[in-house]
């Protein structure tokens, strides 16, 4: 049976996908994560091999399933995704799992349970027909990606290491396209210490973690260029109003084209360090995901044969390199052909209209049915 006349059903798919949008995970609450991916886990149980690894750091467990093969255990296909969204819980009272037409929102319906969710339809799917994929096939869920993936990047680049191409279902870009590269991304984390003193009777005294932490910020921004990028999005001071702050954290993250350019920002970042005016700031490095390189010749290929079955589809796959990281960059940069961002089509990831085009489910379900049957 070709990929083209597998029987996916968009209804059937939404009500499969409407217990994961509603299954809120975000990814600091470990409890959460873990109820995702036993959902996940009994969704796949069926017609997989089922393990279960557990979490450290703080974080969730992750979740690797194999699927019936001769050649089980053989190099093969990995499907990398990650059930971790920046919605905290409660997220659904004001984004709840709603169909509009083409358009379905959710908390992480995009980024990216819709394309975890895909994949999981076209194996399911390839099974149900009696359809062998050349390659064995496995899938791993970790929790932790919109983090930086601090406490699973071992476990994908080991999972990666065996396989011999990797599958990123990540959202679809702007224009349904894919990516073949993406840029290197480092978090610091950034702290001032103060001096206290009571900011009605002696503000003069003291001296503000806050007010230097917002004077910094300025100045991290303001080093942004067409190839290095700085912002800050997180920032906690101060515990009483009526006290001068005496600390102040924050986080920063520096996203770059190239790994020179990368690491011209790391060190201008670690040079912002120091006193001023009473106030000590200090930075230290977080953690990074490397460049990974577009155009490398096993990715391209890798490229060229979707793009030969989006034409069957009806529509160009374009590809480049992208800002934003994801898993991929680990595998990319191990030299291990990679295809991400073959996931659902939408748009507001990480915002309160973060939402996915419907029609988007089954052609993304078809086009990784295609790469599963067609890679050898």
């Amino acid at each position: 049976m070709d990929f083209m006349q597998l029987p996916f059903d968009t209804d059937e798919m939404l009500a499969g996908l409407k217990p994961w949008i509603e299954c809120e995970s975000p990814t600091y609450d470990a409890a959460a994560v873990n109820r995702m991916m036993d959902l996940a886990a009994y969704d796949l149980s069926a017609f997989a091999t089922i393990e279960p690894i557990p979490g450290r750091l703080g974080f969730g467990g992750s979740l690797r399933a194999r699927f019936p093969h001769p050649d089980f255990g053989k190099p093969g296909i990995l499907i990398s995704g990650h059930m971790d969204t920046v919605h905290p819980l409660g997220t659904l009272d004001v984004l709840p799992f709603k169909r509009d037409g083409d358009i379905c929102y959710g908390p992480g319906i995009m980024d990216m349970k819709g394309g975890n969710f895909v994949s999981v339809e076209a194996l399911r799917q390839l099974i149900r027909a009696g359809q062998q994929t050349p390659l064995p096939v496995t899938i791993l869920f970790t929790p932790d990606e919109e983090v930086g993936t601090p406490s699973t990047r071992e476990l994908i680049e080991a999972e990666a290491a065996r396989n011999k191409y990797v599958l990123v279902p990540e959202p679809a870009r702007e224009d349904g396209g894919a990516v073949i590269g993406r840029y290197a991304i480092a978090r610091f984390n950034l702290r001032t210490f103060g001096k206290p003193s009571h900011a009605g009777a002696r503000l003069a005294d003291g001296r503000s973690a806050i007010a230097a932490m917002a004077r910094k910020i300025g100045e991290i921004e303001a080093m942004t260029d067409d190839d290095c990028t700085f912002s800050v999005g997180v920032i906690q001071g101060g515990q009483w109003v009526n006290c001068v702050s005496s600390q102040c954290d924050a986080q920063a993250l520096t996203m770059a084209k190239t790994q020179e350019d990368l690491d011209r920002g790391v060190e201008r970042m670690l040079a912002l360090a120091g006193e001023t005016n009473g106030v000590e700031f200090e930075v230290s490095r977080g953690v990074t995901r490397p460049v990974w390189e577009p155009n490398q010749l096993g990715t391209m290929q890798l490229y060229e044969m979707a793009r030969d079955l989006c034409k069957e589809l009806g529509f160009d796959l374009t590809a480049s390199s992208a800002g934003g990281g994801s898993d991929g960059n680990f595998t990319g940069f191990m030299g291990i052909p990679t295809l991400d961002s073959i996931g659902v089509r939408g748009k507001d990831l990480h915002t309160l209209n973060e939402h996915i085009e419907v029609s988007s489910l089954v052609e993304r379900a078809r086009l990784v049915s295609g790469m599963l049957m067609r890679l050898k």
